[in-house]
């Protein structure tokens, strides 16, 4: 007898480079106009997953990502707002300890997101270094859902056996884990072979969420071509270590995205829907908007997702690893 198959998952937007001086040049006086425009697009084309977090936004502008994002959806129609589902991401700092120890954190991030926040995360796993940290401050965090301070928790970096744990404990107490982000990407794909989290989060029913799913720009539009500009900084050195070595992969990508809607970035993100997982791509561009929903328009068949899952699960170049990701 046949059964339903899943439902494709969407495309979010992410926001680490809104406020990112250190790899992603972030300029107020140049950027935040474009940021509201590019926010306007996303409405405008159906984005309602919008992901952030109190850490993001180097030196001066730390939290300026939330700032933005609040501004921005406080300035939208009350119906765009209902229908919006943003997502931030409390870091775990040392001196964050026990129950309480997200109470400030939480109160600062809803004050710079006016508001307007539907789920709160775990930003990493604190099970590599500090274990006895981590349990205090996901039942916090589980409090904050059980009082209606906020609608859904979720998790970060956590591996199979990691989440398996954490999602058991929240759950004797009524409270699901709503969804796990990872890196995932074709430079990352270790969530998605044999044992990988993927399995886990199919199993219990939670989403997954794929963060840096164009792996900070080698996978999309232009990508390592010769004829484009390399980035200034850390993104130019990885850029410079592994675009030699991804000739084979982006001359597949390009065979298989050349002739449809949002091409190489397009593949991308559908590779990781076609997995199950919500791709977040950083968007700070009405192009780069077009761009992601353009991959919205297609799927990848499964000879296609085959070609691929090939070529990446055997050994080849991969992103540098999240050093806070358990096991």
């Amino acid at each position: 007898m046949a059964t339903d198959k899943p439902p494709t998952p969407g495309i979010g937007v992410g926001t680490w480079a809104w406020g990112n001086q250190f790899l992603w040049g972030y300029d107020p006086e140049r950027d935040d106009a474009a940021l509201a425009t590019t926010f306007e697009r996303c409405l405008a084309l159906g984005f309602q997953f919008f992901d952030t977090a109190d850490s993001y936004g180097t030196g001066r502008f730390n939290g300026r990502s939330e700032l933005l994002l609040g501004r921005f959806a406080a300035a939208a129609s009350a119906e765009q707002r209902r229908q919006l589902c943003i997502a931030t991401k409390l870091a775990p700092f040392p001196w964050r300890l026990g129950r309480r120890g997200y109470a400030r954190a939480f109160a600062a991030s809803q004050a710079r997101l006016q508001g307007q926040l539907n789920r709160v995360q775990l930003h990493w796993s604190t099970a590599r270094y500090a274990p006895w940290q981590e349990g205090p401050l996901l039942q916090g965090l589980a409090d904050l859902v059980e009082q209606g301070a906020v609608g859904s928790l979720g998790v970060s970096n956590m591996g199979p056996q990691r989440l398996r744990q954490v999602a058991t404990d929240l759950q004797m107490r009524g409270v699901p884990i709503s969804s796990l982000q990872v890196q995932l990407s074709l430079l990352a794909p270790e969530a998605i072979g044999p044992g990988g989290v993927a399995e886990v989060c199919r199993e219990l029913g939670i989403e997954l969420i794929a963060y840096s799913p164009l792996a900070l720009g080698l996978l999309g539009r232009g990508g390592t071509d010769t004829a484009t500009a390399l980035p200034r900084g850390p993104r130019g050195a990885l850029f410079r270590r592994l675009g030699p070595r991804l000739t084979p992969l982006l001359q597949l990508m390009d065979s298989i995205g050349g002739d449809r809607p949002g091409g190489r970035a397009a593949v991308a993100l559908n590779w990781c829907r076609a997995h199950g997982a919500m791709p977040i791509p950083g968007l700070r561009s009405p192009e780069q908007v077009e761009a992601a929903a353009a991959a919205w328009s297609w799927q990848l068949n499964a000879g296609e997702r085959g070609a691929l899952d090939q070529l990446v699960l055997a050994d080849g170049p991969r992103m540098p690893a999240n050093p806070f990701q358990s096991a």
